[in-house]
């Protein structure tokens, strides 16, 4: 699965960075926030044991049609959309079916605030929501979805994550 998740990864990257509206390389929804997410993500999925390929589409997607840096209500439905465009051409087959709603579910909701779904629906908005540090905001335990990321050791870490600090010995 790890090999797998590292060729999502390249293989997201590669379309997705081109297309990019905004800073991809250091603006605050571009490439550093997405390989925090998939970290988060990673994580979270280990600890809930559900499908990692899933958090590594959303982190790569979620933010990827967004028109700016602001508020921007229609990105999650526009990344969904995009996804489906994906899907056709053949460039994310790693996913079932079921694993693709879930997928574009996460999407289509993860700025919405939403707590109830899937547990992997869950893990993306929460690998998504500890890193809000980036913007000067810290991810609260109440309004994170799973028990992994609602730990205090977890929310700390990527707090210094989205910072820029290094993590304590």
């Amino acid at each position: 699965m790890r090999d797998l998740c590292k060729q999502i990864v390249l293989k997201a990257t590669s379309e997705v960075v081109p297309q990019f509206r905004l800073d991809a390389r250091g603006g605050i929804h571009g490439v550093p926030h997405w390989t925090r997410v998939w970290y988060h993500g990673r994580q979270i999925a280990h600890e809930l044991e559900v499908n990692p390929a899933v958090l590594a589409w959303f982190a790569f997607l979620h933010d990827s049609q967004r028109r700016n840096d602001g508020t921007d209500p229609l990105h999650g439905a526009r990344a969904a959309d995009y996804a489906t465009r994906l899907r056709r051409r053949g460039v994310i087959t790693e996913l079932d079916g079921t694993h693709f709603e879930q997928l574009c579910e996460a999407m289509l909701l993860h700025s919405e605030g939403a707590t109830i779904g899937e547990p992997v629906v869950q893990a993306c908005w929460d690998a998504d929501r500890l890193d809000l540090g980036r913007v000067s905001i810290r991810p609260r335990a109440d309004r994170l979805c799973t028990a992994p990321a609602r730990r205090a050791a977890t929310i700390e870490c990527a707090l210094r994550m989205s910072i820029g600090q290094r993590r304590s010995p």
